[in-house]
């Protein structure tokens, strides 16, 4: 007997509304998690909350999802390591961005990669416009004029480092999101915490193994990796890259938010001004895409 259209279309609605729900949800974890994060900063260093935050990750994830339970496609191999890798470098990056400069301005940065990856190969002249909003928003943050704010440089090199990261994590990501059984997610976070926690315990020592960092770090771990990149798989599963991208534009505003609540972070007219055109570039080229 024929399905009913009706259902069936409320069947692909639903999916994709939880899809968003989930979109939404990590962003909004992820950021709260990383003005949290920067608490722990003068303890440990950018490079041992990194650590903490993937290594926890990754043993919170394969104990939840138990990944070796589903064979593994020895094809599926070299993109899960550079997912992994990409995953790692991002996350050291834009920690480290956090330590110098804003989380909003580090994100306004950071989300530029996703925005490359949306107009790359691209020839429309509607793109090049957004490339030059976002372009434009770039340079307003730029420590080069008075516009600037004193941004610390380092951190925005650190920022656009972690830009590059996350267009490769999105480009893998999409990739190996049809792994089943959270291979994915769970394999990929192990290969991030092969690389980032060396880095953190050469940077921080015994001082990762105090209690009270640990329990701060487990939350942190919870609420930037463990549940934002679980959910994002969801995601990047179940929504085309175009509206994946539309709705990532928003991380700038939603780490703003979160640097201003947990934080205190203040920022000026001018960086509001940026940010929202750096928003507006990604939004537009991923919804005209």
């Amino acid at each position: 007997m024929a399905a009913e259209p009706g259902r069936i279309t409320h069947t692909h609605d639903s999916a994709g509304g939880g899809a968003v729900a989930a979109l939404l949800g990590a962003m909004l974890s992820t950021y709260v998690g990383a003005a949290i994060a920067k608490y722990l900063f003068p303890l440990v260093g950018s490079q041992g909350v990194t650590a903490m935050r993937v290594g926890l990750a990754a043993c919170l994830l394969l104990g939840w999802f138990r990944p070796w339970r589903t064979p593994l496609p020895r094809s599926a191999l070299p993109d899960l390591l550079v997912y992994g890798l990409m995953l790692g470098c991002m996350n050291l990056m834009i920690y480290g961005a956090f330590a110098r400069i804003p989380i909003g301005i580090a994100v306004a940065i950071e989300v530029t990669g996703p925005l490359m990856v949306v107009l790359a190969g691209s020839r429309r002249v509607t793109d090049f416009a957004w490339l030059a909003c976002a372009v434009l928003g770039l340079w307003l943050l730029l420590p080069l004029h008075a516009h600037g704010g004193g941004l610390d440089p380092a951190g925005m090199l650190l920022a656009a480092g972690a830009a590059l990261c996350w267009a490769m994590y999105i480009v893998f990501g999409k990739r190996v999101s049809t792994l089943q059984g959270g291979q994915a997610v769970g394999w990929g976070m192990l290969a991030a915490a092969l690389f980032t926690v060396p880095v953190g315990v050469l940077h921080a020592g015994t001082a990762l193994l105090a209690p009270g960092v640990l329990a701060a770090g487990l939350g942190v771990a919870l609420l930037s990796s463990a549940l934002p990149y679980s959910l994002e798989m969801i995601a990047l599963r179940r929504l085309p890259r175009r509206v994946f991208g539309t709705l990532v534009s928003a991380s700038p505003a939603v780490s703003a938010l979160a640097g201003w609540l947990v934080l205190g972070e203040q920022l000026t007219t001018i960086q509001w001004l940026a940010i929202t055109m750096i928003i507006a570039a990604s939004a537009g080229a991923a919804a005209t895409a």
